[in-house]
């Protein structure tokens, strides 16, 4: 196995200051970590900003990417870059969701837009084990989906689709067997590790049956541990063997001492340790297949 592996850092999401004091999220500290990891090996940056995913409006700001991502791409210019959103519900629009992917993409500086196509129940364990009462949804209808995809490709840049349950990637199977995903999307398989309850679990058996699903797709594909360390449980390695790529960072890791450039740079060791060497910003877009910004 001597192809590239993409490496993608997921800098901030929703963990707190008060589980890891080193997350970035002013948008000048997002843009110096963001720095940081493209040169210990990333790709792909993807972070949040304060507008909250759950709970809040609905509506993101472009601004606080933009105050960031410039930055970024006066530093880096082959920098690859994709945002969030927020989840939906009756009190807001999917055409409102998705308003700030749309800023971005016509201001030049977004990689990829995203879809989440389906809705996921965020459980969590509380300190007996047991699952916690939480009524915390995120909502994507097919509706909202098809909105996303179809945006993207009106727009002309690649997709970002997120699986967090194996129907999230029966929906995009059938776009894809239609013909009809936007250029330079990637797979991303958001595995559930630690008190993390939605998702498959990080395991071999859990990967094959995704990649049963995606058998002569040729779909680009890559693996997170959401809630536990994609490393240090095996499933980066596992991944790897198989040809797929990887998603580090604070959004998705456990640690609660070290960075995302150490998360980066475990990936980067890891990869050379399996014979795959690490695609720079220009080689992950060739991969992709990814259109011009």
């Amino acid at each position: 196995m001597s192809s590239p592996v993409i490496i993608e850092a997921a800098l901030n999401g929703a963990t707190p200051r008060r589980l890891n004091p080193r997350v970035p999220i002013s948008p000048q500290e997002v843009a110096a970590d963001a720095i940081a990891c493209l040169d210990a090996g990333a790709a792909f940056i993807h972070n949040h900003t304060g507008d909250p995913v759950l709970g809040g409006s609905g509506i993101h700001d472009p601004q606080p990417y933009l105050d960031a991502w410039r930055i970024i791409l006066a530093a880096r210019p082959g920098a690859l870059l994709y945002p969030t959103m927020a989840g939906g519900g009756p009190h807001v629009t999917i055409e409102a969701r998705y308003a700030h992917i749309v800023a971005l993409a016509r201001a030049g500086v977004l990689a990829q837009g995203l879809v989440d196509p389906g809705t996921t129940n965020f459980g969590r364990l509380d300190e007996t084990g047991r699952p916690r009462p939480d009524d915390i949804v995120y909502q994507n209808t097919y509706r909202d989906s098809v909105y996303m995809v179809e945006t993207c490709r009106e727009l002309g840049v690649g997709l970002s689709v997120s699986i967090f349950e194996p129907g999230f990637l029966r929906f995009i199977l059938a776009y894809h067997a239609a013909g009809a995903l936007p250029p330079g999307s990637m797979i991303k398989l958001y595995f559930g590790a630690g008190k993390t309850l939605f998702g498959l679990p990080p395991t071999r058996a859990a990967l094959e049956a995704y990649l049963d699903m995606l058998e002569g797709t040729g779909l680009p594909w890559l693996v997170s541990a959401q809630g536990g360390d994609v490393v240090a449980c095996g499933l980066a390695r596992l991944a790897l063997e198989r040809g797929g790529h990887l998603q580090v960072g604070l959004e998705p890791s456990a640690d609660r001492t070290r960075g995302n450039v150490d998360l980066v740079r475990d990936a980067v060791a890891l990869a050379a340790e399996v014979g795959r060497p690490v695609a720079d910003c220009a080689g992950a877009a060739r991969l992709l297949g990814l259109p011009e910004r």
